[in-house]
């Protein structure tokens, strides 16, 4: 039998398998595995299937289901990871739809316990009132869940005063590859006997066996996130894992990638809320002093002392967003800011701090370039800025991005100006350039070359990886110091730690999963970093060849990795003339899943289906591009299922860092849609109104008998294939028929046009004289969109909701 037939009939069996034992989705069609075959890195790898299960129970029948039938697991949160952590030939199973509850909270020991589906703000908002807070501040903390952040080991900006996920997990309760559960805590309350007790006595036996290698060949810096954390018996941590000293093998778990167990809950270590907190933002004229400064800074104490660079600062100036609030914090045009902040109880005494900031900076020959910013919704403004620092620098148009791969290398604090000057020096060399920002407080900056993967990025990513891990060697750093190993770092685990600590990885592997079942290719037997058949864009992708409805020229252009100047629209290379590259602004940061006061993306927040994310739609579009839909293209039922729920609301346009304009891509895979397939009565009623509204009106004490004749109503809603639960809007007349300019009596000369929809015109009358009202009142001359014969000027919005873009015009 042939071999994708096999497979093939392996996954059918496992689906109906499934989808008897759970009431969860299970998803095994083409669209959602290539929905779930990428996150935010560079690779993509096709999952075996998907189960968003509903409950724990549902989780546990899923992975009695794979084991039974030995299939690969890959647990997975947001889809966040920049290394490939959630991604694999492997059955996923998304936590984050469901197992989301937030259990126990101690408030006498500041603990509580949750599921891994929990995301970190909505966590927050939980223990505000309580003043407390879970304080690993990642800057995806409004889609990062907490069983991602401790499968991956996550930081955040104030790690220097909070520590790591690692130092912030308490207990894990555990489903082990052979069913077993286990909570894992401090040694001493783990079980002595049983299939457990072997298991801790072994792992106990192997941190002793090794305790002078892990004193020799551990880096001796807070940010070291690769491996295992086999220091757990020998803790090499600037900050200490537990505060006695004891053992907790919690921690061993923390970091490691879903390749050990899968996370059921997690017990938390709880903070309070800083009450008063100042920021200082000092300005520097070159980088490199930036970096030489950061040092004598961090002796002032401050909770966190985060970098922003010119190039960040330019990309955020850009930004109209962003750019008022980066503009408060400059003085002149520097090259790069340090974002210093000062928090505790006192507010006097960061107020001293802050004073000491100023004296500081005089001292080291920079009076005045120190910017104070007290004011609460200030600070939050501007570290919002940072936090999206990752997603501006992911704005840059062309096929060229910045590439994940060394961005969180981690050194000592006195060579972080000397290692960021080198490696400027290298990415020289192999024609390109990098943009930094992030965590200067504890060495580890983040730095993305920008590369085409399509063309010669593989093998310079490759040559630039060599030569910084040498120096992150000379300067006895962490090679992985926060994003953790995945697809992209496991192959330098064995570098970083030599063979004897590498062989003990593999003897922890196999102890908790003798079948290699767990996300399997993570930390232990990974492969290569450029292996080119796990990119998203490798050199064999390619684009579809089409003449879109929409100009999307302003996308197809390139971009020097050097100069940053791009070239002219539609000089780009693509062959569906910017539509492809227009898509392919989506790097899957998943900020599309966040719930906050904003509005992307309300069909989500209603299902909670990746499916209808932005990034999911956004996926589903580059895969029907790009040809990996099969014989689906983008008049497909797969990308129409897609947009089917979006609602145009441009919300994406607004707060997608990197400006994915959803409803505009929607009119065009409408357009495409259309041309094969007829409007149903229903969507043709909606399109058309324009033309026949005017008919209508004039009869509508007929057109809205429906209101009154029972049934009627109900009836036309069945017939046109409407929602019931939604009443029909009722005529009221034709506002625009016959009105004309009035000029205002005190003779105001200001001018303005005031447009009224369809909508309005014809069901919101008196919306528009209101309105009308206002500006007149105003002193405003009125000009509205009638005109003295036929229809009034339309936008044409209901047409491209059917994709008739040619009616719209």
């Amino acid at each position: 039998m042939d071999s994708r037939l096999a497979r093939a009939l392996d996954a059918t069996n496992l689906a109906r398998r499934l989808r008897a034992e759970c009431r969860g989705d299970v998803l095994f069609d083409r669209a959602a595995r290539g929905r779930y075959a990428t996150d935010a890195s560079i690779y993509q790898v096709f999952p075996i299937g998907i189960v968003v299960p509903r409950d724990e129970a549902d989780a546990k029948a899923a992975l009695a289901v794979a084991r039974e039938q030995g299939v690969p697991l890959l647990p997975r949160g947001a889809g966040s990871s920049q290394c490939g952590q959630t991604v694999g030939e492997a059955l996923v199973i998304d936590h984050s739809k469901a197992l989301n509850a937030i259990g126990q909270l101690d408030l006498d020991a500041l603990t509580i316990s949750v599921q891994p589906g929990v995301v970190l703000d909505r966590l927050n908002r939980y223990l505000q009132p309580h003043g407390l807070w879970f304080p690993v501040d990642v800057s995806t903390s409004a889609q990062a869940t907490i069983g991602g952040m401790a499968g991956n080991n996550s930081c955040g900006s104030r790690s220097i005063e909070y520590g790591n996920m690692v130092h912030n997990v308490l207990g894990i309760d555990a489903i082990l590859a052979d069913g077993s559960e286990v909570t894992f805590g401090t040694l001493e309350s783990m079980p002595r006997t049983g299939h457990t007790g072997r298991l801790v006595e072994e792992l106990a036996a192997i941190g002793a066996r090794e305790r002078d290698e892990i004193a020799r060949t551990f880096p001796r810096v807070l940010r070291r996130v690769g491996g295992y954390n086999l220091d757990v018996f020998n803790p090499q941590s600037v900050r200490p894992y537990t505060a006695d000293g004891s053992v907790n093998l919690a921690h061993l778990l923390v970091g490691s990638e879903g390749t050990l167990a899968y996370f059921a809950r997690l017990k938390l270590k709880l903070a309070p809320l800083p009450r008063n907190t100042v920021l200082g933002v000092v300005n520097f004229p070159s980088f490199y002093r930036a970096m030489e400064v950061a040092r004598h800074i961090v002796e002032l104490k401050p909770t966190a002392v985060e970098l922003v660079d010119r190039t960040m600062i330019d990309l955020a100036r850009a930004n109209p967003a962003f750019q008022p609030i980066i503009e408060r914090a400059l003085v002149a045009e520097p090259e790069a800011i340090l974002l210093v902040e000062f928090a505790g109880a006192d507010a006097d005494v960061q107020k001293a701090r802050l004073a000491q900031l100023f004296e500081l900076m005089g001292d080291l020959g920079l009076p005045g370039s120190v910017v104070a910013i007290a004011e609460p919704a200030a600070q939050r403004a501007l570290w919002e800025v940072r936090k999206a620092g990752l997603n501006i620098m992911m704005s840059m148009k062309g096929d060229g991005k910045p590439v994940s791969f060394i961005e969180d290398c981690a050194v000592p604090l006195e060579h972080l100006a000397d290692y960021t000057a080198r490696l400027t020096e290298i990415f020289r060399k192999h024609g390109t350039q990098g943009t930094w920002y992030a965590h200067a407080s504890v060495g580890t900056l983040h730095v993305r070359p920008i590369l085409d993967m399509r063309r010669d990025g593989a093998a310079k990513m490759r040559a630039i990886a060599e030569e910084a891990s040498a120096m992150v060697r000379e300067y006895k750093g962490a090679y992985s110091g926060e994003h953790g190993d995945g697809l992209c770092r496991g192959e330098w685990v064995a570098w970083q730690f030599g063979p004897t600590i590498g062989n003990a990885f593999a003897e922890i592997k196999a102890l908790f999963d003798p079948d290699n079942r767990m996300n399997p290719g993570k930390i232990v037997s990974p492969p290569k970093m450029d292996d080119a058949t796990l990119f998203r864009f490798g050199p064999g992708y390619r684009r579809a060849t089409l003449v879109p409805r929409l100009d999307w020229s302003t996308w197809d252009v390139d971009r020097d990795p050097v100069t940053g100047r791009e070239t002219a629209p539609g000089t780009g290379g693509d062959d569906s003339g910017g539509l492809a590259k227009a898509v392919e602004m989506c790097n899957n940061n998943g900020h599309c899943r966040k719930f906050d006061a904003g509005t992307m993306c309300p069909s989500y927040r209603v299902t909670r289906d990746e499916q209808h994310t932005t990034r999911g739609r956004a996926n589903t579009l580059r895969l029907a591009l790009s040809g990996q839909l099969g014989d689906e293209d983008l008049s497909g039922e797969a990308v129409h299922a897609a947009l089917e729920l979006c609602v145009s609301c441009k919300g994406c346009k607004r707060e997608c860092p990197t400006g994915v304009d959803m409803a505009r891509l929607k009119i065009e895979a409408l357009a495409a849609y259309r041309a094969r397939h007829r409007l149903s009565l229903g969507e043709w009623v909606v399109a058309f109104l324009p033309r026949y509204a005017p008919y209508v009106a004039s009869m509508r004490t007929f057109a809205n008998l429906g209101e009154r004749a029972p049934g009627a109503g109900a009836l036309l809603q069945w017939f046109l294939g409407f929602s019931p639960r939604r009443r029909l809007p009722r005529w009221q007349g034709d506002y625009l028929r016959g009105v004309a300019s009035r000029t205002p009596a005190d003779g105001a000369t200001r001018e303005v046009v005031l447009f009224i929809d369809t909508f309005t015109n014809y069901f919101a009358v008196e919306s528009a004289r209101a309105a009308r009202r206002v500006l007149e009142a105003a002193g405003y001359r009125v000009h509205l969109n009638a005109v003295a014969r036929g229809r009034p000027l339309c936008c044409g919005r209901t047409f491209l909701s059917a994709g008739l873009v040619d009616a719209a015009k």
